[in-house]
């Protein structure tokens, strides 16, 4: 292929997370259900915070954020991945993967942030409990949330034309079901060393950065409980912190194989796997794990369906 054909107009052919057996309408089936799933469930959280007064706190408010931003980026992949299961082929534009890839960076590096930043709101609700209205005031929410969606967007501006200006001059088939980086980089051809550099920063700012301040956050956590006297206190504490805990390490498990392993132990199989666990699972586990796990979102539930009779 001539090296000034970059591809720009021409199309990519991803081949989808369903192979052609009989297995695949299950599949379908139970992809198609998740995502349903998904959307209902974080949009009744939305919706419980927004209408319960008694939700009215800095964690519901993240909290909310955090279900909206799960809706956008599941949205921005399993409806094409379902589409072209129907129509029986995985044909996707130069500007439609791009604009996939960059809507998928930065939602999905938003919820890197705003995990990591919700850890703090854990620390400091059980380890300054007094302090927690000056600590975790609604400006320090707003900053929080402004934060989170900045990272998310430096991660887009940053990877989206380094990635999609790259001379795509082997295969047009993404062995994948959405625009992943990665993946992308392996059509590639050319000089990718600014590309690998520009990759690892980001990884380095949105995964070890917030995966730190949970660290760091959690060992407070658990210093404090640890001298607590109350039998109780700790395990509303425990209780507390577990749900975020399940969040955290379904999450950043995945998106770490994912972006922090060199190439030499990926396989396209492996990676289609662990991108379902952060980019479909991941946003239907969200609310049904801080709800169910959680006798706030309960009631707040109970008295909505007690108002509705």
């Amino acid at each position: 292929m001539n090296a000034n054909n970059k591809t720009f107009s021409s199309d990519f052919t991803l081949t989808g997370l369903f192979t052609n057996n009989k297995a695949s309408g299950f599949f379908f089936s139970i992809i198609c259900a998740i995502f349903f799933m998904a959307i209902i469930a974080n949009g009744v959280m939305i919706f419980l915070i927004y209408i319960d007064p008694h939700l009215h706190t800095p964690m519901y408010f993240l909290l909310s954020h955090l279900s909206f931003i799960d809706i956008m980026y599941i949205s921005t992949i399993v409806p094409k991945m379902l589409a072209d299961y129907l129509e029986g082929e995985g044909t996707i534009s130069f500007i439609a993967c791009t604009a996939q890839y960059f809507l998928y960076m930065g939602f999905v590096g938003a919820e890197f942030f705003l995990l990591g930043l919700m850890a703090y709101d854990r620390y400091v609700a059980i380890c300054n409990p007094l302090r927690y209205p000056v600590l975790m005031s609604h400006r320090v929410c707003w900053m929080i949330l402004a934060s989170s969606w900045f990272g998310g967007a430096l991660d887009s501006f940053l990877l989206t034309p380094i990635t999609m200006s790259l001379p795509f001059c082997a295969s047009h088939k993404i062995n994948h079901f959405f625009c992943e980086a990665p993946t992308m980089l392996r059509l590639a051809c050319g000089d990718k060393a600014a590309y690998e550099m520009v990759m690892y920063i980001c990884c380095v700012m949105m995964l070890l950065i917030p995966f730190s301040v949970v660290i760091a956050s959690y060992t407070g956590v658990l210093i404090t409980v640890h001298q607590m006297k109350s039998a109780e206190g700790k395990k509303k504490a425990f209780a507390t912190c577990s749900s975020h805990m399940m969040v955290v390490i379904l999450f950043y498990g995945a998106a770490l194989y994912t972006y922090m392993l060199p190439q030499s132990y990926h396989t396209p199989t492996k990676d289609k796997v662990f991108s379902v666990f952060y980019t479909i699972i991941t946003p239907l586990l969200n609310p049904l794990i801080y709800s169910l796990r959680n006798r706030d979102v309960a009631e707040a539930l109970k008295r909505v369906l007690a108002r509705c009779r």
